[in-house]
């Protein structure tokens, strides 16, 4: 095998795509790319209330892989848009599975990045038996340690620029729980003010994730009608920690026993950090482990990439 860092594959659109009515007044978008009866594979996307991109298709063989993708509740195409109104972990988890059963599959290859990796774990060690490899990356548990580390103290010391615009929509009487500050102004009446909070915690997040300024992947972020769905959506999910108990994730990781699995996480990794994929890999042995050097936390990071493509290259057989 070359030494060349590998990247995404070509452009391709998708062969199929609708709307699944999932019950609670949800519908979820979702589309099917690749080659229909080739490998099964589900792509999770992060925030959560982070929805699907184009790029996302492109880190399987479009040849090899029939691939799902889809936008979470409340967030991309599927509607009501922004809605947090039956919108959990464990809805998401149970939407996966109708995804399945929508498309045929027995078992499928799950991948998941960032609050995917948390979806992803949640999924496998609650349906195991469906899952035939995982490849997750930017681990991240939902721990209060974890969350507070993004939010109150912790990465604030490492971008103290970015983090004086993260805290100033909240007056400093609130700012000892800047998940709850937040949370008052994203499920409140002032439309200007959820505005104005959504862009400040989507900023915050999107300039955090790469080891160096990358203005395409921050860009988005900074659109209101992004920042809205994903802040509130992902503030609704942080603030409840993902409805599960603390810990579950690692304490639950033996369920992965026997499924073949690669954990892939940045050195430098601001919001998720290294820690808690050690951890993973602690509890879960048999997972390939790469601790990427040089790589902050988004999967566009090119020694993270390389390692999430040459796993699913390998997993098909390549």
């Amino acid at each position: 095998m070359s030494n060349e860092l590998r990247g995404l594959y070509p452009e391709i659109e998708p062969f199929d795509s609708g709307m699944l009515d999932v019950g609670d007044g949800h519908q979820i978008y979702w589309e099917r790319c690749g080659t229909r009866g080739a490998k099964p594979a589900v792509f999770l996307h992060g925030g959560p209330g982070g929805a699907i991109s184009p790029k996302y298709r492109r880190v399987f063989d479009p040849q090899l892989y029939d691939i799902i993708l889809f936008d979470q509740r409340g967030c991309g195409k599927s509607v009501p848009n922004a809605s947090l109104d039956a919108n959990t972990t464990w809805h998401l988890v149970a939407d996966i599975e109708r995804l399945r059963e929508m498309a045929g599959f027995d078992k499928w290859l799950v991948f998941g990045g960032s609050w995917g990796s948390t979806l992803a774990l949640a999924y496998a060690e609650t349906h195991p038996n469906r899952v035939s490899e995982l490849v997750v990356r930017g681990i991240y548990t939902l721990t209060r340690a974890e969350l507070e580390w993004y939010y109150q103290f912790g990465v604030s010391e490492m971008f103290p620029d970015k983090w004086e615009r993260f805290v100033a929509p909240i007056p400093d009487a609130e700012r000892g729980d800047m998940m709850a500050a937040y949370r008052k102004r994203l499920v409140g009446d002032d439309r200007a003010a959820q505005i104005e909070a959504a862009r400040a915690w989507s900023i915050w997040e999107g300039e955090t994730i790469t080891l160096l300024p990358d203005p395409e992947t921050s860009g988005k972020f900074g659109e209101d009608d992004f920042a809205i769905a994903f802040a509130r959506i992902e503030n609704h999910y942080f603030v409840h920690a993902g409805w599960m108990e603390e810990g579950q994730l690692i304490r639950d990781a033996h369920r992965l026993h026997g499924i073949p699995g690669v954990i892939v996480h940045g050195r430098y990794d601001m919001p998720c950090p290294a820690k808690y994929a050690w951890a993973l890999h602690k509890a879960w042995p048999q997972a390939e482990f790469h601790l990427i050097e040089g790589a902050g936390h988004a999967y566009s990071e090119p020694g993270i990439l390389d390692q999430l493509i040459r796993a699913t290259d390998r997993f098909a057989g390549k």
